[in-house]
């Protein structure tokens, strides 16, 4: 029968006529319909999980399966474009053939005053309201460049330097979160620089933990691993003596290799890396956030929701219920040691609410939601599995593995 060509569909079969297969077969091997991965191989769209079952079925790595092609069509970014127009002149700035600056020079203030605006900005990402972040960090950006070209002596010099370096990691983190790949990836570029040449270790590696979410966002699951690995040996703390900032800023590092491993089908990777997160979360033994030292919040709670997290992209719907309340996950447990960031955990709960959904506990799922909805600012409209609410109205029956 003749099929249209797509670089993914085209792969998926050449696999499969390597292994000898039918679709038939490769539906059984997969727990996919033969309508799904006939839709695959002739349309050449599918979701990562769906993906990711056909690449366990060859015994062969997700990213393997991926292959280049043009982009699909997309809807008018305008709008964005627009919205972020200021972030993108403080952060790319226009470069001629001279060295005379032909950007918007921004005026300096005082170190202690900038810092106090990242922590504020950082608060109102935590607290998911990303316009008043959008709002704030084009003059925060201007203001920390402008304060390392203000700052004459060299100590002042080098605090105003690790200063913009943060106010770098800050733009970096907020531009991922709002899926502004390319913008977020020059932010995180130039901040570990500026770190990497101060010899600040730490703040280095919190961007490195950043950039490695970004490929995560993209599918760059091997450069993600590798990365997160090769750094996560550079700095790997003696647990009995480290302080909690190196913990977490190791074991964050050893949750973007789990997280990378368990999408591109090397478990046993991820499960090894998830043990030494674990390792690193009880050596702190509760959650642990300072944005000098280490950006995100990390500890014991954290790492157990990333176990789940691989529960719910290997299809274990009873297995992320089962302990989505359970132990480290239990309310009582999360007074006593911390809870984790609204981020993490409201994540945490879209994947509850998948499970449910695909468990057929339709009402379940939608209260989820409902929750969700109701203690989140503007995070879930960035989240593609938002439009599971609107799924719900309808049941689902449990698709196979």
């Amino acid at each position: 029968m003749a099929h249209h060509s797509t670089p993914l569909g085209d792969t998926v079969r050449a696999y499969r006529r390597t292994a000898g297969w039918s679709q038939e077969q490769l539906a059984e091997e997969s727990g996919l319909s033969v309508g799904t991965v006939r839709n695959i191989e002739q349309r050449g769209q599918a979701r990562l999980e769906t993906l990711a079952q056909v690449a366990q079925a060859f015994g062969v790595t997700t990213s393997a399966l991926f292959a280049p092609g043009a982009p699909l069509p997309v809807g008018d970014d305008s709008a964005n474009r627009q919205l972020l127009a200021h972030v993108r002149q403080a952060l790319m700035p226009p470069v001629g053939i001279s060295a005379q600056t032909l950007a918007d020079p921004g005026e300096a203030e005082e170190l202690p005053q900038i810092r106090q605006r990242i922590e504020d900005a950082l608060e109102l990402y935590n607290a998911d309201r990303y316009d008043s972040v959008a709002r704030q960090l084009p003059g925060l950006l201007r203001t920390a460049e402008a304060a390392t070209v203000a700052a004459g002596e060299e100590e002042s010099h080098r605090e105003a330097v690790l200063v913009r370096a943060h106010a770098l990691l800050l733009a970096g983190k907020y531009l991922t979160q709002v899926r502004q790949y390319d913008m977020a990836y020059q932010a995180f570029v130039e901040g570990i620089r500026l770190a990497r040449e101060l010899d600040e270790t730490l703040v280095a590696a919190t961007g490195v933990t950043g950039l490695c979410w970004l490929f995560l966002r993209q599918d760059r699951f091997d450069e993600c691993a590798h990365l997160a690995a090769t750094t996560a040996e550079h700095i790997e703390p003696r647990f009995s003596s480290a302080s909690h900032g190196q913990l977490a800023a190791y074991g964050e590092l050893c949750l973007r290799i789990a997280s990378a491993a368990i999408r591109n089908n090397r478990r046993d990777d991820a499960a090894e890396a998830r043990r030494m997160a674990a390792t690193a979360a009880s050596a702190i033994g509760m959650e642990h956030a300072d944005y000098r030292s280490h950006w995100a919040r990390f500890g014991p709670v954290t790492a157990e929701l990333k176990v789940v997290e691989d529960l719910s992209l290997a299809g274990d719907a009873h297995g992320v219920v089962r302990r989505a309340d359970e132990g480290l996950l239990s309310r009582s447990a999360m007074r006593k040691v911390g809870r984790p960031s609204n981020i993490n955990y409201n994540r945490h709960r879209l994947d509850v609410a998948k499970a449910h959904m695909t468990l057929g506990s339709t009402q379940d799922a939608v209260d989820e939601l409902v929750r969700i909805k109701a203690t989140t600012g503007t995070w879930i409209q960035h989240q593609p599995m938002a439009r599971y609410r609107d799924s719900c109205r309808k049941p689902r029956r449990s698709r196979r593995g």
